[in-house]
């Protein structure tokens, strides 16, 4: 019973923190008053990038730094398009999350004979290192580092948000960018920095899928996880520590199709599969309307206006 339990949870984690990266990208952005929806075209560029940077170079640390700047970079587009020319953010979003696949999967056949996925590559280690909990019970416990680094991000985060100057001036632009305005700060600067740092967070979730859970990149890698990370950040109430819960939720959810589905009990496994997109939209139905996001989210910011 207690090596089951373990088991579930250090799946749980394993498969919350790319969630957790996805969600704090989605905070971070939104709390300045942009919405991401491309969050899931950012994830997959940032896991394509770790698994062939990993696999050419043999350093996955180097290859999740450079997951993260591909986000970024990414995310420069939908930075420029939403806050530098006040296009519509859910469009801008959208575009991203059809070209971000296509550029992912043009430099996969480029680089890898024409293959629609990486070879295995080298990944990141595991949290206590390798073998160190073996015949223990806690073997199941030794988890990815990535999952300490999601915690990490969750926890400075909501420091920066809520203990820091800077994270009040992001607040504030969120909530009324005319009142931020006339105090001096610099709206679009701090909307377009928001931006850029959402991609990279986005980049990092994509990687944590290539490095620590399926050890290269594939066209289905990532598989709505984003818009998971968009529920998470709805359902923490576009707070850091709400979407760490609301992703260890889901994280739960995709764990349990892994236990249950090798167990003894017959469950169709295509049932298994749908539990936790059918559990996003039960989050989405029941707090979408309940949850306040922030005043100036998703409002293009003309200086002057009131």
């Amino acid at each position: 019973m207690l090596n089951s339990l373990l088991l579930l949870i250090g799946i749980t984690l394993m498969y919350s923190t790319p969630l957790v990266f996805g969600s704090l990208s989605g905070v971070i952005s939104e709390r300045s008053g942009v919405v991401n929806i491309g969050i899931e075209g950012m994830m997959v560029v940032g896991a394509f990038t770790a698994s062939a940077v990993s696999y050419f170079t043999g350093n996955p640390w180097l290859g999740f730094l450079m997951a993260g700047i591909a986000g970024a970079a990414i995310a420069l587009l939908h930075a420029g398009a939403s806050v530098t020319f006040h296009a519509d953010q859910t469009v801008s979003g959208v575009a991203i999350n059809l070209l971000a696949p296509g550029i992912a999967l043009f430099f996969c056949r480029r680089l890898f004979d024409n293959a629609a996925m990486t070879p295995v590559c080298t990944t990141l280690p595991k949290l206590f290192g390798e073998g160190a909990l073996n015949g223990t019970p806690y073997a199941s416990l030794n988890v990815d580092v990535t999952v300490a680094l999601g915690f990490a991000a969750a926890l400075i985060m909501w420091f920066v948000l809520y203990k820091t100057k800077w994270g009040l001036r992001i607040r504030a632009v969120g909530e009324h960018p005319a009142a931020a305005d006339t105090l001096g700060i610099n709206v679009e600067r701090t909307r377009f920095i928001c931006v850029l740092i959402s991609g990279m967070l986005a980049g990092f979730g994509g990687a944590s899928v290539t490095l620590a859970i399926v050890s290269q990149f594939t066209q289905t890698a990532i598989s709505g996880q984003g818009f998971i990370a968009l529920a998470a950040v709805i359902f923490g109430k576009w707070k850091p520590h709400g979407a760490y819960g609301a992703c260890l939720l889901f994280g739960l959810a995709q764990a349990l199709t892994v236990v249950l589905g090798g167990g003894s009990i017959a469950i169709p496994s295509q049932l298994m599969a749908m539990l936790p997109y059918v559990l996003t939209i039960i989050v989405l139905v029941l707090f979408v309307g309940r949850s306040a996001a922030p005043k100036a989210d998703g409002v293009p910011y003309l200086k002057g206006s009131r």
